[in-house]
């Protein structure tokens, strides 16, 4: 009986919740200290250079969240896969989660975060504007996640989601200073955080019905 219990539907759920609520604590300081982190080089780099660090900033953000959505698209893919062996749902799992929920945490998280705080951030959807170039990417890393460690393209992906979503906010908002800047890497934490883990393990796990360690 207590076999059939532990099998049970209502089972698995609680066990699964349970795994995805330890993921989400365990990598919270990680994600956090990197935060930090990238807002403190990037404080270096502004105060080495200004006006050459501002005429970069938005190329930055043009070449990091392409690369976000590539590694995104492999830590999807990679554990979905890991339960999964089927080569057309994986790359669909692997784009779909990549590009919607990668332009939440470089975009739209960063875009709504900034207006709220008065930066005046505007909106850039690199998507609409370069589907192709996103979407190529994506399905490069959704076959890629299937032949590489997800441990490695997770933590990949966190960096370059945090370099993205603060790149962002930095290109399309007012001009900051140095303290502004520190500061905004914490809103890039609220923004990296919740999307990243859900990109990488919630949102395979979906679609996946058995249990999950």
């Amino acid at each position: 009986m207590f076999y059939k219990l532990r099998s049970s539907p209502v089972f698995m759920e609680l066990k699964n919740s349970h795994t995805i609520l330890h993921e989400l604590k365990c990598h919270l300081p990680f994600t956090l200290i990197s935060s930090l982190m990238a807002g403190m080089l990037v404080a270096i780099f502004y105060l080495i250079n200004k006006e050459y660090f501002f005429g970069i900033v938005s190329g930055l953000f043009e070449f990091m969240h392409p690369a976000h959505v590539l590694v995104s698209a492999m830590a999807t893919s990679a554990i979905y896969w890991k339960y999964k062996k089927s080569v057309v749902k994986t790359i669909l799992i692997g784009i779909v989660g990549a590009i919607s929920i990668g332009s939440l945490s470089d975009i739209v998280f960063p875009w709504a975060t900034g207006n709220l705080f008065s930066l005046q951030t505007k909106f850039h959807l690199p998507i609409i504007e370069n589907p192709i170039l996103i979407i190529g990417i994506a399905l490069i890393g959704s076959v890629a996640g299937m032949y590489f460690l997800f441990r490695v393209s997770h933590s990949i992906h966190l960096f370059l989601s945090i370099f993205a979503s603060l790149f962002y906010l930095l290109a399309f908002s007012i001009e900051m200073n140095t303290l502004a800047i520190l500061l905004v890497s914490l809103l890039v934490f609220l923004a990296v955080y919740i999307p990243c883990c859900i990109s990488d393990i919630v949102f395979p796990l979906l679609f996946i019905k058995k249990s999950k360690k």
